[in-house]
């Protein structure tokens, strides 16, 4: 069994639709789905807003890497272009986080590395996370700390710039969320 929690954003075309078609792909893998965010792109980019969310998700089939293969076919099912780096996007699905077998999936594998190595630094992440998993661990640099003392460590103006919108992905995929 695989578990795994997956950050999704998009800040081109219907934003909201692209994240919905998310949850709506993962189907009756998805365990749990956070609030929708508004937030300011990230890495110095000049772009518009994102909406961001967290999914939480589980499959017996699947592994770390079948996550990963999984959401680069919803991006390009959405049109995804890898262009510029953390330039505009009209879908992004990363892999925060997964365990197989109740084990915490560690990888140094350049296209899937675990724990996501930035995930900790990003309020668009941790935010969202600890809306349906508030007693969330993280481990960086090897250490293993609850999710919600990474959040206390980050700038306020980063944490500020998470703002909730009135949009749900909830009914995107009825009765699995």
């Amino acid at each position: 069994m695989s578990s795994a929690v997956l950050s999704i954003g998009s800040n081109l075309g219907d934003r909201l639709a692209h994240l919905r078609s998310v949850v709506e792909g993962l189907g009756q893998r998805v365990v749990a789905v956070s609030p929708v965010y508004s937030t300011a792109p990230w890495g110095g980019v000049e772009q518009d807003d994102y909406l961001n969310a967290i999914v939480l998700v589980d499959d017996p089939e699947f592994g770390a890497h079948d996550w990963l293969s999984f959401g680069q076919q919803l991006e390009q099912a959405a049109g995804r272009v890898r262009d510029v780096r953390w330039g505009a996007r009209t879908l992004d699905v990363d892999v925060v986080w997964c365990a197989e077998d109740g084990v915490v999936c560690r990888s140094d594998d350049p296209e899937l590395t675990l724990p996501h190595p930035q995930a900790h630094n990003r309020a668009f992440v941790l935010i969202p996370w600890l809306d349906v998993q508030p007693d969330a661990e993280l481990e960086v640099d090897g250490t293993v700390r609850p999710v919600h003392d990474r959040l206390a460590e980050l700038d306020a103006a980063e944490c500020a710039g998470v703002r909730p919108t009135e949009f749900s992905l909830s009914g995107a995929a009825e009765g699995s969320v």
